[in-house]
């Protein structure tokens, strides 16, 4: 059986990472430029073709990709009468692989339903590097007959593909995973600062931490950079995790609930982008809990 056209919208890190595998598994993919041209300028190279809209992606494409950092990204992308929706054809299937608000996912899925076609929600986890070995771990959720028909794509890209239920499930159950793990990053970047200003050994406190129950992957990623000096461990961005923990607490009000847990890590990681850290990866929160034990 031929392989479906592809469009991908989104060519940042994870998603440059995605269109390689995809060109590597045969895939005919239309791409356009977001922010930047060098991944882009990469994808033609080995074959991808570039056009100058989302309506033009989806015109061209059997399933729509979108791999993108925020639900305002998404929707500008989608809406209006160069977006996506506009272009979609019957029987189309788009897949915003990106962290999103369920809200507007949700909403989002309605307008695609009425040209005929289907939005998933499949958000990641896992790094570039395992996009590049088709390793990821993918979240969908929708509509099950259209899973069903791109799994097999899916399957190209990840090792564990999970359908989860309706739309908007992928979403909610990514904004949980996000919430949980930045709160562990930044509590255990709390703990090595904390360390420093008791005297007490950074290696010494891990080792009494990581042999017993609280030991996590999460732990071993901030010891990553606050013991042993390497930050890309756990590559991900404090802006991005201040945004992902921004959304959780957004869907909670959205749910009629208030977060008691997520107030203060994302206090932490808003106030180290306000001082300048928002490009650094989660585990240099270390660095912004020492900087703030000596100023106080």
């Amino acid at each position: 059986m031929s392989k479906p056209g592809i469009g991908f919208i989104g060519l940042g890190l994870m998603g440059n990472a995605m269109v390689q595998r995809l060109l590597d598994q045969g895939y005919e993919l239309t791409v356009m430029a977001n922010r930047s041209r060098p991944h882009v300028d990469a994808a033609i190279a080995r074959g991808a073709r570039e056009v100058q809209t989302a309506r033009a992606v989806a015109q061209a494409s059997d399933i729509v990709m979108l791999c993108m950092d925020t639900s305002a990204s998404v929707e500008s992308r989608m809406r209006g009468d160069d977006g996506v929706i506009a272009g979609l054809s019957r029987d189309a299937v788009v897949i915003d692989f990106g962290t999103s608000l369920p809200a507007s996912t949700k909403a989002l899925a309605q307008e695609v339903a009425a040209k005929g076609a289907t939005y998933l929600d499949a958000p990641l986890g896992r790094t570039p590097a395992h996009a590049e070995k088709g390793q990821l771990n993918i979240m969908a959720a929708g509509d099950e007959a259209a899973f069903a028909r791109v799994k097999p794509v899916l399957a190209d890209l990840g090792e564990n593909v999970f359908h989860l239920g309706p739309v908007g499930s992928g979403h909610t159950i990514k904004l949980m995973n996000n919430f949980f793990g930045m709160t562990v990053a930044s509590a255990m970047a709390e703990a090595f600062a904390m360390a420093d200003l008791a005297g007490i050994d950074r290696k010494g406190l891990y080792d009494v931490m990581s042999a017993g129950p609280l030991h996590s992957g999460m732990m071993d990623f901030v010891k990553g950079y606050a013991v042993d000096g390497d930050p890309d461990q756990l590559a991900f961005a404090i802006k991005n995790a201040a945004k992902d923990v921004g959304y959780y607490s957004q869907m909670t009000r959205d749910l009629n609930a208030a977060s008691v847990m997520s107030g203060a890590t994302k206090a932490a990681l808003d106030s180290a982008v306000d001082q300048g850290m928002g490009d650094q990866m989660v585990s240099q929160m270390t660095d912004y809990f020492a900087q703030q034990f000596k100023r106080d």
